[in-house]
């Protein structure tokens, strides 16, 4: 990668020079209710925090990041929590993929194991993006939910090409399924979060326009329409650029070097 750091001041850069690779923590809470006991030993039978803590690895942080799952009390959520700088996934919200998951493979190629697979890994991404702009001071320009959406299609998308392509799968058939039942009352055009189609149009977007080789079922079979699609190398390009300016300097780069990064997120083993 190559960072502009000359239009940093000297007091900026060093600050980022003095912040050193922190370790990130993670924690796989037992669930208080039988009915989690069977995801919470997926995750943790598929290292999906390890993994996920070793894909970070280099990154400098000014503070330890936690990493965890657990139970909500019945709330399917997922959030940052800048208070204790914590990433929690509740069981609750991996429960609902795992319900949600077509039980054959849909006419977009989503498998029920990619419908599982792929909103995790977003999800953490997703959470672990609020973090640091959190961390980081990233400034952010627009609404954050969006940023963080950005960014987790981002680095999504930097995984090997058939990793990248069964979780964008994954996800677009989660916002397509939420997108169809959304009930569109005007109150939700006031919430943080883009509506699920739209979050939907605009990750087949980034996608395509990452490589238009991949995603080419996307645009070829409708599901994204040709008069955004001619826009998307463009949109991904801008991402791609802010992701590196903004997030570049704080980059380990002799971490990076010795971990294989896009090999960790390999699919994990198939759900029941």
């Amino acid at each position: 990668m190559v960072f502009i750091s000359s239009l940093l001041s000297g007091k900026a850069l060093a600050e980022m020079t003095l912040l050193k690779t922190t370790p990130i923590e993670i924690s796989y809470v037992k669930p208080q209710i039988p009915a989690h006991q069977q995801i919470y030993e997926f995750m943790k039978k598929n290292r999906v925090l390890e993994r996920l803590r070793d894909y970070l690895s280099h990154i400098r942080l000014p503070k330890t990041l936690l990493l965890k799952t657990e139970g909500c009390n019945g709330v399917s959520n997922a959030w940052y929590e800048n208070s204790d700088n914590s990433v929690t996934v509740c069981y609750e919200y991996l429960e609902e993929l795992k319900q949600n998951a077509p039980v054959k493979t849909t006419p977009g190629g989503a498998t029920h194991h990619d419908a599982i697979y792929g909103p995790i890994i977003e999800v953490f991404l997703h959470e672990i993006s609020h973090a640091l702009f959190d961390q980081l001071k990233v400034p952010i320009l627009g609404r954050e939910e969006d940023a963080a959406d950005l960014l987790a299609a981002y680095a999504m998308l930097k995984l090997d090409k058939d990793i990248a392509l069964r979780t964008v799968t994954g996800v677009a058939y989660m916002y397509g399924r939420e997108a169809r039942s959304e009930n569109l009352k005007f109150e939700r055009f006031a919430e943080v979060h883009g509506l699920n189609a739209q979050r939907l149009y605009n990750l087949l977007c980034i996608a395509y326009g990452s490589d238009s080789k991949l995603f080419l079922d996307v645009v070829e079979k409708g599901w994204l329409p040709k008069s955004r699609a001619e826009g998307c190398a463009e949109e991904y390009k801008q991402i791609e650029y802010a992701a590196e300016k903004l997030l570049g300097l704080y980059v380990d780069e002799t971490v990076e070097k010795k971990t294989d990064r896009k090999k960790l997120m390999r699919p994990m083993a198939p759900t029941k």
